[in-house]
């Protein structure tokens, strides 16, 4: 084991992740394994399943867990803000333990058949497209940015339901490309933009596309926090030019305030000098291509949407990466 700090006492900590298999849940594995060695010998932590979602923040908010993860990073915020879907429930409390880095964009591809290749396009042609993305549920983050999203290039869901159109749901972005890519749905609106099931899409189907309006991002921005990205042209066949959308990235590690500072300290510590263990889970995938984009940086690890533990800001400060 490398040098580095432990902890003589016991701890029991419990973690929430995803539904179980995804990225979320592996990080959780991997720092419960890494707190583990630097604990008293009776220390135990529990990883919940979760969505990843608004679900997160609420867990860790109401003292359901100790540590949750949610992306992106910058919709988990809300819950410190109070913005959004944490208008009548807020949490001024949470700090950030870190994140992980991962470069993701939140985007809108369409059967090239269609013929659409902006709102503009689709709002004049009233075309009754089936898409398929997730449930606006509450808790679904992606369902959420799509509704908002297509009310304001004035699409709302209800009006597209009025051209015949619909959606496709499933909480999870895997099902949706495929169903585009298969021809169950005319387009999708998903995130995981890095993952084989888009690179398939776009290979096996010619498609579009549709960047998000620049005055509707402004006002997403002003509205709920939410940022901005670009994915460069050439990123997948048939993206010709930059597409404008919404930046998607990083997982949010949070905590509560009142959390004793060594263990967030110790937490912080792993998430940065242990971060090999975690790599090595995604080397096999080219970094542009990999859920988790490394190699991890704990400087870019260091800077989150709320403000970080006064535990891991310590450990950040000592290592020289703030």
């Amino acid at each position: 084991m490398t040098e580095g700090p432990r902890l003589d006492r016991s701890l029991t900590l419990h973690f929430q992740g995803d539904w179980g298999g995804a990225n979320l849940h592996r990080v959780c594995g991997w720092l419960s394994q890494a707190m583990g060695e630097r604990c008293g010998p009776y220390s135990r932590f529990a990883i919940w399943n979760g969505r990843g979602w608004t679900d997160a923040p609420r867990a860790v908010g109401r003292g359901q867990v100790d540590v949750a993860l949610a992306t992106p990073a910058a919709f988990a915020a809300m819950a410190y803000t109070g913005r959004g879907p944490f208008a009548d429930e807020s949490y001024p409390f949470l700090r950030a333990v870190g994140s992980v880095p991962q470069n993701d964009r939140l985007v809108l591809a369409v059967g090239a058949e269609h013929g659409v290749r902006s709102f503009a396009d689709l709002r004049e042609r009233r075309l009754p497209l089936r898409i398929a993305t997730s449930p606006d549920d509450g808790v679904n983050f992606i369902g959420l940015a799509v509704a908002r999203i297509l009310e304001l290039e004035g699409v709302a869901p209800a009006t597209l339901e009025r051209w015949g159109g619909g959606f496709l749901y499933h909480e999870q972005p895997f099902p949706c490309v495929d169903a585009a890519r298969t021809g169950g749905a005319d387009a999708v609106f998903h995130e995981a933009i890095m993952t084989p099931p888009w690179q398939a899409l776009a290979a096996e189907r010619e498609v579009h596309f549709i960047p998000i309006d620049g005055d509707v991002l402004a006002q997403l921005e002003r509205d709920y926090g939410w940022p901005r990205g670009t994915l460069p042209a050439g990123y997948l066949r048939g993206l010709d030019a930059p597409l404008e959308t919404l930046d998607f990235s990083d997982f949010l590690l949070m905590v509560r305030a009142d959390m004793p500072d060594d263990v967030a300290y110790l937490l912080a510590w792993c998430l940065g000098e242990e971060r090999a263990r975690l790599e090595r889970y995604y080397r096999h995938l080219p970094p542009e291509r990999s859920p988790v984009t490394y190699p991890l940086d704990p400087a870019k690890m260091a800077r989150t949407p709320i403000p970080l533990h006064p535990g891991a800001e310590r450990y950040y400060r000592e290592y020289g990466y703030l």
